[in-house]
This record gives C-alpha cells, structure tokens and sequence, in this order.
C-alpha cells in the first residue's frame, strides 16, 4: 500500500480534503437565508500541511489569507465583508465564487490521479 501511496503522493489526500470544503461551502450556500447561520470553510493549505508537511509552498509573499475563526472541529468560521441584520455571516456571491473555484480544483486533482493510475496502468501492461 505504501508504493500506491508514493505514486499518487499528495494528490489522492488533496482530493479528498477538496471534496470535504466542497460540501462545506455547499452547506453555507444552502444556509444563506437561514438566521444566524455563521459561513464556515476549511482552510486547505493548513490541513493538508498538517497532513503532509511539505506539501504546498506559498509561491509570493503577497498572497493573502481571509480572515478566519477557527472552531474546535477544525473548520473555521469566515468573518464577513458585509454583515447581515439577521446574522447570517453567508455571503451568498463569495460562496459561490470559492465553490467555482474548488470545483476546479477538484477536477484539476482528478484529471492528475487519472493520468497517475493510467500510467501506472500502463506501466504494469508493459506498454
């Protein structure tokens, strides 16, 4: 199993942490017009840094985080641009922009893992 694990490497954990903020991000815009729901996310690149530590690098010095309060499940609770009277802290045009954003990543993972498992499909064939 080690050997599976070496040849996908960090993409087959990334999948299945992008999958978990998708349903995230899902669950705050399906929340949006819900009193007092609090928005919340998973911040990818502390999670999977804690799961594999040398997995991503920060490529600029000026990227910059949103900020976040972290609860004791490990998601973080987004503070809003704009609050809401009712305090509803889902804004529904930034969830749908991130969800946008995540679903290509996702599928950016995917087609990685795919071209990995054929290759070593492949590899295995003797092709």
């Amino acid at each position: 199993m080690n050997m599976i694990d070496n040849a996908l490497g960090v993409h087959a954990q990334a999948l299945g942490l992008r999958s978990k903020r998708m349903e995230v991000l899902a669950r705050n815009i399906a929340n949006a017009d819900t009193p007092h729901y609090k928005a919340k996310d998973i911040d990818f690149r502390s999670v999977l840094k804690q799961t594999r530590e040398d997995a991503l690098n920060t490529t600029s010095r000026s990227h910059m985080a949103i900020p976040m309060e972290e609860n004791e499940a490990g998601e973080k609770f987004r503070v809003p641009f704009n609050a809401a009277f009712d305090g509803n802290t889902v804004e529904l045009n930034v969830e749908q922009a991130k969800f946008g954003q995540i679903a290509a990543d996702y599928q950016t993972t995917l087609n990685i893992l795919e071209n990995r498992v054929s290759g070593i499909r492949r590899a295995l064939r003797g092709d």
